[in-house]
């Protein structure tokens, strides 16, 4: 699975474990909804800083949104092509 997709699915993986809608997490985190859509899209760069800024956010170690089996596992139980 690509990086940018991992992250992706990560972060919308531990958003939704935390039942917060991309919206509320945009608001609360400090960045513009479209801009998280796209980094869970798998479409965005995000840059090391932002990456921390979005682990901080979840309060989870930055490492967690690179985990290719939790990401690949919640791509799966969604019927996605990760």
């Amino acid at each position: 699975m690509d990086v940018h997709k991992r992250i992706g699915w990560n972060l919308r993986r531990l958003r939704k474990e935390r039942e917060i809608t991309q919206e509320d997490f945009a608001t609360d985190s400090g960045f513009d909804r479209g801009y998280i859509s796209g980094v869970e899209r798998g479409v965005r760069n995000p840059s090391v800083k932002v990456l921390v800024r979005i682990a901080d956010a979840l309060k989870v170690d930055v490492a967690e949104l690179f985990d290719a089996e939790k990401a690949t596992e919640f791509a799966g139980r969604h019927h996605v092509e990760a």
